[in-house]
């Protein structure tokens, strides 16, 4: 989520995520000198310094579109050290005279357009890049950074860290919703999701672990390089990188076909499932990452095929972040996690991942889902019911771990779908009052069409992007005969100010 902190009804989390952009712009910026004449814009010509997300409007650009991200990545955790390559593939939208990427911190060696070198300047968390000749809309065109330097995290308005964050024995990388631009140059914007591969050399008696399938493993000269290759769309914040002393393991477990295109009702999928463990907490993890592929299975059965081609678990040590993390195909635990933890960032897998807000906005999409999630795994489970579970928070007493009656009524701060701001996306109000958003949707609509709409949702959107207008018209098309009803949830539950009457 999101980061999907931890963040059941009644408990507190130990922080949401949002980066506080004021706080970038204060940075130095510096400008390389231009090897070559550029062809001079109008301003016409300047794609967008920013995607004009409502809370980070810096966050992302505009004039292009990004289709895969190529990173070879060294680290060296003796001094913290990253040397990077990243070679950018993408379409102009427009016609570009000179375009942005979004990099905080690191020093930018050179850079190149289609090979050849471009005019570079530097603000703060923006690189301008301004290529010999300009773009035409609709070209696709390769830019190639090569930086190094010591990666830094970012802190947000609540005082949650994000970005490259160091470990005893290593580092792990967590990017929602800003700190990907602390180890890579990016258009990092949740509306811009591509396929990448990233390659990682680390010394050799650790381990690179990443997202989607490991491809190679390559050891010389004291080091070992680690190859990642991830082929769907993903949003750059769910990309991750883990270095560290990790106990692996490695198995395959079988999946839905995900559409008739890919062989609906034929032979099911085989995914690689890779589990990196921090080995001083392997032995408490290791029951409940055993049931990781029954958690997928209940998700498939639920939600629809798994939408991507691997899967697996990184469990750090604690570490500064003390949140997990539904990073793409291998969610992020800060130490052995429950199972309803498990359920929640494998939820995010459909809605969060592969169905991805447009903006931060948005973010309830992801957390609301995730939440119910837990509830309905919970009320399949043998714990309490969806039902009981509403009706706890709605009187303000459902609390477990030592959080006192009536904690919950920060659930009714705001509305979910309109967080007054960037330390707001990820409080109470997404997480659980998004929840009860669906819940009354179930109610409404009846079991069966709620059931119908977990697996709609996910798969007409799959790969893509979707904002609150999207879903509420989707469950409406689903559901015309309640359209008066569901307006009533929209305004009192997902709009509406305070605490909604009983229904």
């Amino acid at each position: 989520m999101d980061p999907a902190r931890r963040n059941r009804p009644g408990r507190p989390r130990p922080g949401p995520l949002a980066t506080c952009c004021c706080a970038l712009l204060l940075l130095a910026g510096c400008t390389l000198p231009a090897t070559g004449s550029a062809t001079r814009p109008d301003a016409r010509d300047t794609g967008a310094a920013g995607a004009g997300d409502p809370y980070f409007p810096l966050l992302g650009n505009g004039g292009y579109d990004v289709a895969h991200y190529d990173l070879d990545l060294t680290y060296r955790p003796e001094d913290r050290h990253l040397t990077g390559t990243a070679t950018v593939t993408a379409r102009a939208t427009r016609d570009l005279a000179a375009f942005h990427l979004d990099l905080l911190g690191m020093t930018v060696e050179a850079v190149t357009v289609d090979g050849e070198p471009a005019a570079v300047r530097r603000e703060g968390q923006e690189l301008t890049v301004r290529p010999r000749t300009a773009l035409v809309r609709g070209e696709e065109f390769r830019t190639t950074v090569r930086y190094a330097g010591r990666p830094r995290s970012v802190t947000d308005p609540d005082g949650s860290r994000e970005g490259w964050l160091p470990t005893a024995d290593g580092a792990i990388a967590l990017g929602q919703p800003t700190g990907s631009m602390t180890w890579f140059p990016g258009n990092h914007t949740p509306a811009d999701k591509a396929a990448y591969d990233i390659v990682v050399t680390v010394p050799e008696d650790l381990t690179a672990v990443s997202v989607g399938a490991l491809r190679s493993t390559r050891t010389a000269d004291g080091r070992t390089t680690f190859h990642w290759h991830s082929p769907e769309p993903l949003a750059s914040y769910t990309a991750t990188v883990g270095v560290g002393r990790y106990e692996v393991t490695e198995s395959v477990l079988r999946a839905q076909p995900r559409t008739e295109a890919d062989g609906a009702g034929g032979a099911r999928r085989t995914l690689p499932l890779h589990t990196a463990v921090d080995p001083r907490e392997a032995a408490a993890a290791r029951g409940v990452l055993a049931r990781v592929p029954e958690v997928i299975a209940w998700g498939e059965r639920t939600f629809g095929p798994y939408p991507f081609s691997a899967a697996g678990s990184i469990v750090e040590r604690g570490g500064d972040a003390g949140y997990a993390l539904e990073t793409h195909t291998r969610p992020v635990y800060p130490g052995a996690p429950d199972v309803l933890l498990v359920v929640h960032e494998l939820a995010h897998q459909w809605y969060g991942n592969s169905v991805t807000p447009r903006t931060w906005r948005d973010m309830w999409l992801n957390e609301g889902f995730a939440t119910y999630a837990e509830w309905l795994w919970d009320e399949e489970h043998g714990g309490r019911s969806a039902q009981s579970v509403a009706e706890a928070l709605y009187r303000g007493d459902y609390y477990d771990e030592g959080v006192e009656p009536g904690a919950n009524e920060a659930v009714w701060a705001f509305p979910p779908a309109d967080p007054p701001g960037a330390a707001d996306i990820s409080q109470a109000p997404v997480y659980q009052r998004g929840a009860l958003v669906l819940h009354r949707v179930r109610r409404t609509i009846g079991d069966d069409a709620f059931r119908a709409l977990l697996r709609d949702w996910p798969a007409r959107h799959r790969h893509g992007n979707a904002d609150t207008a999207a879903f509420t018209a989707h469950v409406e098309r689903a559901a015309p005969e309640h359209r008066a009803a569901l307006r009533r949830v929209w305004d009192g539950w997902l709009y509406g100010e305070g605490k909604p009457p009983r229904p």
